[in-house]
Formats: structure tokens, sequence, C-alpha cells
């Protein structure tokens, strides 16, 4: 299965559905696929701050989409924040994404020819990250299969394997990859959590929930009556979003390489 796919779709007029809402009191907002750009992160958050203090006093709530490590070059930064300074004027919500799927089966399943998948999807930038040797990354059928695993520390390990399938707020269901179409949320697999792409990417069907998801690279937001995605490629692209919820409205923040 392909683990990356850029997806261009044409703007198609959806069936209207009953608008979305989060519940009286409450601000959410939501941050695609990090990747690994601890930079960007960094001044994402500053701006949802700046944004979430201009709005006034609310129950406020932050959901990383999962995808936080690999391919770029800041997994490690990125763990560390949210361990030893995580932001405090929000609730923070960590979902898991393919990407600690794989590094967390790794770890606990060492597997040579997993690890050589794995390093080609982003996994050698992450390993980087934690200090491995050039030695082990260029040649690791040479040292056994658990040698990479073992440059994550144990309290970031921890870290990844507390993140949730997915977590609601009223009308808003927030997950990496999407959902099955047609399956009620509790018996959602998760795999599909985790992996899915077009039988939910085509789907124009009504949910029960507007589901907002990254995995799926967009060259910009999409926002749909059933889903939003909001993963830009920030790896590639610099380009990093999040998506603002409170009451019925929506809206839009990045950060773009350079600003």
């Amino acid at each position: 299965m392909s683990l990356f796919r850029w997806r261009k779709r044409p703007v198609e007029t959806p069936t209207p559905l009953p608008p979305a809402e989060i519940p009286a009191g409450q601000r959410v907002y939501a941050i695609g696929d990090v990747h690994g750009r601890f930079d960007l992160l960094q001044r994402l958050i500053g701006k949802i701050e700046a944004d979430n203090e201009a709005r006034g006093a609310a129950d406020t709530h932050v959901v990383m989409l999962g995808d936080l490590i690999d391919r770029g070059l800041q997994s490690r930064e990125i763990v560390d924040f949210f361990l030893k300074q995580p932001p405090a004027f929000a609730q923070l919500h960590f979902v898991m994404g393919n990407h600690e799927e794989m590094l967390l089966k790794l770890i606990d399943d060492p597997d040579l020819d997993a690890m050589l998948h794995y390093l080609r999807y982003g996994g050698r930038e992450l390993f980087e990250s934690y200090g491995a040797p050039r030695a082990v990354l260029d040649a690791p059928d040479h040292f056994t299969p658990d040698t990479l695993p073992s440059y994550v520390p144990a309290a970031h390990r921890d870290f990844l394997s507390t993140m949730h399938d997915g977590v609601q707020f009223g009308d808003y269901f927030f997950t990496h990859a999407g959902i099955r179409p047609g399956v009620p949320l509790a018996q959602q697999e998760r795999q599909d959590l985790r992996w899915i792409r077009a039988p939910f990417l085509e789907s124009r069907a009504d949910h029960g929930v507007v589901v907002v998801h990254g995995h799926s690279v967009s060259d910009a937001a999409e926002l749909l009556p059933n889903r939003i995605g909001i993963d830009t490629g920030a790896y590639m692209t610099g380009v990093l979003t999040a998506i603002g919820l409170e009451g019925r409205d929506q809206w839009l923040l990045q950060t773009r390489g350079g600003d």
C-alpha cells in the first residue's frame, strides 16, 4: 500500500448536509501532518495561541492529527516539545497516524524487511534525529533489526503508544486518515482510521459527523460538507495547516516556510 500520493481532486458539488457544530463554550483547533517539521509546528502553535486569545475565553482544545514524525528532520524535537514544554493555553489531544503505528510495530517486533520499508518512507530521517550513526542507517542489514529502534528513548515510545484512534467534539470526528463509509464510528477498524484513502476521500455520503483528517496530501485544505482534509504536505511544501472550529464557524491558519 502506498504511503504517499499527491492528490489534486476536482471540487464537486456535494449533497447538502446539516451544518456541523462544536458544543457551546468550546473552541477546537486541529493541526495536520507535521512530519518532522518542528520549525513549522512552533510557528503554527504561536499563531493558534494568538488567534485563541483574540477570540476571547473558551474551553480550548488542540488536536494533533497524527504523523508528527518521519520524513522531516526534527521528529525527536517534536516529541521532546510535547513531553517537556507543551502549550498551556489549550488541552492537547494526540491522534495516532500510520507513521507512528509503523515505528511502534518495529519497536515491538523488530523485522528487517519492515525496517527497510520504513526507512524508505521517512524512517531514516527519524532515526537521524535520534542520533543513529550513518553506518547503521546505510547498512541496516548488517545489524540486528532492533538496533535502530533502540535509539528511540522509552519516554518517547510511551508517548507515541498512548495516542488515540480518534477524538470527537460535537458533530466533528478527528482521526488521522478517515473512516470507512457506511460503518458506525464505534465499529471502525484501526486500519481504516490510520490508512484509508479512496473509499473515504471519494465518498460524499453523510457520515453522521464531519471527519477532520490528514494523511492524504492536497495542494490546499479541503473543506467539504462531510470531511475536512488539512494535510498540505508540510515536509516538502513548507505549508503546515490548522483549522479552527467554534459553534458553526470554521477558519484556517497556516505556517509557510520563510514566514
